[in-house]
């Protein structure tokens, strides 16, 4: 490993909305196979790693004292991963600026994870290859590869195994935001339960979907989206049924739950509709908080100049 600068290094990370999530059926392990569509939005987190002379990391903005400062969190758990690897006794400070919901569907722990590899690898020049960096975040969680990459992409297995898909065009999208989290497993556990005693299939890609993206075709994108965990979300929290019908009556063309939630996405015809829909949501105070975001964008890169951003 060369020997480190002492500027510090930024890097961008955007969120993910899944365009469609298919869940398969329980495992033995406890965990299910998945296929999903994990597409990237310029709603960004900035990561900031610098030289110091003990491990430590802060959080300001969107979840401030609510993301935890020590080895739980992804990023320092990323840190740290790259230190093990390359041998170093080297450590630094990591601070996070966020705007990526927490807990929120979203991957924003993942994002600050993909984000603190590519900030780490240019500050002590380590020099890791692209494939290098994906094993890494495979290690760190299965949303970690694809904030690496961004843009468009189909997941398999854990949603870790990334094929690129081509993807015309940008799409508008309005985020609703609800402040209070839903926890993951306890969605995954909630689905399963309500399709105990169904056949489940192996989960696959939707090619209308694909054919939409390839085409650019907003409308079709609208008519293909699709998530197994929406009913689970909504289950644990009612109220996601209600901003999704709302988003629709304010001239939304297509909604759905990211992820496990709570955040819920609206795809817009355009730029305009998109503001529209930002104040009829806002005005109806059914969500804690309205964002906007266009996608695809490129995965975690470093900046040079964050104030400009």
């Amino acid at each position: 490993m060369e020997a480190s600068s002492s500027a510090p290094v930024t890097v961008r990370v955007p969120a993910k909305v899944n365009l469609e999530l298919r869940i398969g059926p329980l495992e033995d392990d406890g965990y299910h196979s998945l296929s999903t569509v994990f597409h990237a939005v310029d709603l960004v987190d900035h990561v900031t790693v610098r030289p110091a002379d003990s491990w430590s990391v802060t959080t300001t903005g969107m979840g401030e004292g609510t993301v935890p400062d020590d080895d739980d969190n992804l990023a320092m758990r990323a840190a740290r991963l790259i230190a093990r690897r390359v041998g170093t006794d080297e450590q630094v400070a990591i601070e996070v600026v966020k705007n990526i919901p927490v807990a929120g569907g979203m991957a924003g722990g993942s994002a600050d994870a993909a984000a603190a590899l590519v900030a780490v690898d240019a500050l002590w020049e380590t020099g890791f290859s692209p494939r290098e960096l994906q094993e890494m975040a495979a290690e760190l969680g299965s949303d970690v590869p694809f904030a690496l990459e961004g843009g468009t992409a189909i997941g398999s297995r854990r949603g870790e195994h990334l094929v690129p898909v081509l993807s015309r065009g940008v799409f508008e999208w309005v985020f609703a935001l609800h402040h209070e989290g839903l926890s993951t497993p306890a969605v995954y556990a909630e689905c399963d339960r309500l399709r105990a005693g169904q056949s489940i299939p192996e989960p696959a890609p939707n090619s209308a979907l694909m054919a939409a993206l390839r085409a650019g075709d907003v409308d079709a994108l609208a008519d293909n989206l699709h998530n197994d965990l929406q009913d689970a979300a909504c289950s644990l929290m009612p109220r996601l049924t209600d901003t999704m019908t709302t988003g629709l009556d304010n001239g939304a063309i297509g909604a759905l739950v990211s992820g496990s939630g709570p955040t819920v996405a609206f795809l817009c015809a355009d730029r305009n509709s998109a503001l529209d829909l930002m104040v009829g949501l806002t005005a109806s105070t059914i969500c804690d908080e309205v964002v906007s975001a266009t996608g695809p964008v490129h995965g975690a890169h470093v900046v040079h100049d964050v104030r400009s951003r």
